[in-house]
């Protein structure tokens, strides 16, 4: 899948979605809570890497951007540890690079 480039945070999240279904699994483990997916985690984890900001700041834009969490299909805004975890987590999978 060919990515273009975009100025647009909303459209950066459906791309980066569109490639975490194709590339992981829902979740990362059998047993796992279920309560966001990989797919929505890399999402906003990409988001964090475009827009520059610290884990606590996507928590923030999230929680008061209503349109972001609708794209992201989020019930709710995961706690800044989760999204630091998910991020390790796919560092040591290989599937995001540290910058």
């Amino acid at each position: 899948m060919a990515l273009a480039m975009t100025k647009s945070p909303l459209a950066l999240v459906h791309q980066a979605l569109a490639v975490a279904k194709e590339a992981l699994p829902p979740y990362s483990a059998v047993r796992s809570r279920k309560d966001f997916t990989q797919h929505q985690l890399f999402a906003v984890l990409v988001l964090r890497e475009f827009l520059q900001l610290d884990y606590r700041g996507v928590v923030q834009l999230l929680s008061e951007w209503s349109e972001l969490r609708k794209a992201l299909k989020l019930k709710r805004v995961p706690h800044y540890t989760t999204l630091q975890k998910s991020h390790e987590r796919m560092l040591k999978k290989g599937l995001l690079r540290a910058f």
